[in-house]
C-alpha cells in the first residue's frame, strides 16, 4: 500500500527491527560491538555496509532508523550522516574529486562552502568556478573537460535565487557530471531531488529536520549509482554523529509537515504586509513573483517555509542597528528553521566579498528573517515597532544633513 506524503513522516524509520515493539526507536549508544561467536563476527564484517551492528562508527540501529527514514522522504539508495551540514556538504564533495578536477558552484552558496572551495579544494588542487544561480542553459559555457561536479543550492543563501534545476541537471549528467544539491531550504520534502535530476542531496538537518536549535546534523542522500561511493568515502573520512543526535533528528521528522506549513503560512503573511511598506524596496521571498526563480518555484516545488529576504530602499548601518537592537521576537542568530524568529542584517558592500559573478548590487540593506512559529501578528507588531526606530533615525538623518 502507497503511502501519503503525511503518513510517510509518520512512518519512515519504524520498522519493526529498529523499534523492538515501541513507538520511537530507542536510543542505541555503542562503540564496541561484541561478538559471541567467529560466525557471528564474520556475518557482520560481510554486512557491515548493510545495517548491520558491526562497529560505533557504522552506526547503531538509531542510526540505521533515521537514515533509513531520510531516504524514505527524500527518494534515492541511502543516507550517510555528518556532525552537520557543512560536513555533509565538504565531505560528499571530497568523496568524489581528486586533484586536477574542476567543480562548478553556485555563487549564491552558504559562504562555509564557498570558504571550503577557495581555502580546502583548492589546496588540494581541485578549481572551482562559480556560476549565476540564474544561469540556465548559459551553465554549458561554463563545462570543462575535467568538471567533475556541479553543485546546486536552491533557493541560493541570503538572496533567496531560485535556479532550474532539471535543466541544470539535464546539461549536467549529458557530460557525465556529479550534480549535488543544497536541499536544506525544502527540507528534502518540498522538493522532490530524484525527480528533478539531483544525484545526491544534501541538508543540514540543523534546522527544520531537528526543528528545535539544539542539535548540529548533516545528511547527504545519494541515488543508487552514488550511494557506495558516498557511503565508504564518507565512513574513511570518519564522519559519524552521535545517537542522541540521530534520535533527535528522527523525533524531529515526526512533525515536520506541520511545522513547515505553519512556518510557511507565518512567513507568507510577513512577507505580504513587508511588500506594503514604504521603507522596502522588494521582497525575495520564492512564492512571490519578486524573488529570482520564483517561475521555477511554482513548478517544482510543493510548498514553502519560514526563510526569505528583504531589501531596503536605503542603507544607513545605524538606522538598521536600531531597528535590530529592539526587537523584542525576533532574535539575532547565526542559523534557522527552529521554532523562533530570527532576523539578520547584511549591508550591500558585504556582498562584495561574498559574491564573484552573482552580487545583486542592492543599493538597501538587505534583511534576511527566519519566521518562526509565534502569533504572526506579535511579529508583525514587532517589525512595525523595528521599522519606527529606523525611521526616527532616518528622520534624524536627514534634519541634520
Amino acid at each position: 500500500m502507497s503511502e501519503g506524503k503525511k503518513t510517510k513522516y509518520i512512518t519512515a524509520g519504524r520498522d519493526k527491527k529498529w523499534t523492538n515493539g515501541v513507538v520511537n526507536p530507542p536510543v542505541q549508544r555503542a562503540s564496541t560491538v561484541v561478538f559471541n561467536t567467529v560466525a557471528e563476527k564474520h556475518h557482520a564484517g560481510v554486512n557491515r555496509t548493510n545495517k548491520t551492528l558491526f562497529y560505533g562508527r557504522r552506526g547503531t540501529t538509531t542510526h540505521f532508523a533515521f537514515q533509513d527514514a531520510m531516504t524514505e522522504i527524500e527518494g534515492g539508495a541511502g543516507c550517510a550522516l555528518y556532525p552537520c551540514g557543512t560536513a555533509a556538504i565538504s565531505n560528499a564533495i571530497l568523496s568524489f574529486v581528486e586533484t586536477g578536477d574542476h567543480i562548478l558552484m553556485v555563487d549564491t552558496c552558504y559562504e562555509p562552502t564557498r570558504d571550503f572551495c577557495d581555502q580546502i579544494l583548492k589546496k588540494l588542487g581541485v578549481e572551482t568556478t562559480y556560476y549565476d544561480p540564474v544561469i540556465g542553459e548559459g551553465i554549458q559555457e561554463l563545462i570543462k573537460p575535467n568538471t567533475k561536479v556541479l553543485f546546486l543550492e536552491s533557493p541560493g543563501s541570503i538572496t533567496m535565487e531560485v535556479q532550474d534545476v532539471p535543466t541544470l541537471a539535464s546539461i549536467a549528467h549529458d557530460h557525465g557530471i556529479i550534480v549535488m544539491l543544497d536541499n536544506t531550504w525544502a527540507a528534502g520534502v518540498n522538493f522532490s531531488p530524484f525527480d528533478h535530476g539531483v544525484d545526491i542531496s544534501i541538508q543540514a538537518a540543523t534546522k527544520y529536520i531537528v526543528g528545535h536549535s539544539d542539535v548540529m546534523l548533516g545528511t547527504a542522500v545519494a541515488s543508487e549509482k552514488y550511494w557506495d561511493q558516498l557511503r565508504e568515502q564518507s565512513y574513511l573520512m570518519g564522519q559519524c554523529v552521535s545517537p542522541d543526535d540521530a534520535y533527535l533528528g528522527l523525533r524531529g521528522i515526526r512533525t515536520l509537515d506541520v511545522r513547515l506549513r505553519q512556518h510557511a503560512e507565518n512567513s507568507l503573511k510577513v512577507a505580504e504586509w513587508l511588500q506594503s511598506r514604504p521603507e522596502v524596496d522588494h521582497v525575495r521571498h520564492p512564492a512571490l513573483e519578486s524573488c529570482p526563480g520564483h517561475q521555477f518555484f511554482k513548478r517544482d516545488f510543493t510548498g514553502g517555509n519560514g526563510l526569505f529576504s528583504f531589501v531596503l530602499k536605503t542603507s544607513y548601518p545605524r538606522a538598521t542597528t536600531a531597528l535590530l537592537d529592539g526587537m523584542q521576537h525576533f532574535s539575532m542568530g547565526y542559523s534557522w528553521g527552529g521554532f523562533e524568529s530570527l532576523i539578520l542584517a547584511n549591508e550591500p558592500k558585504s556582498f562584495n566579498s561574498l559574491r564573484t559573478v552573482a552580487n545583486p548590487n542592492f543599493e538597501g540593506t538587505l534583511l534576511r528573517i527566519h519566521v518562526g512559529l509565534e502569533d504572526v501578528d506579535d511579529l508583525i507588531a514587532d517589525l512595525e515597532q523595528g521599522f519606527a526606530r529606523y525611521n526616527a533615525l532616518i528622520l534624524e538623518k536627514e534634519t541634520t544633513a
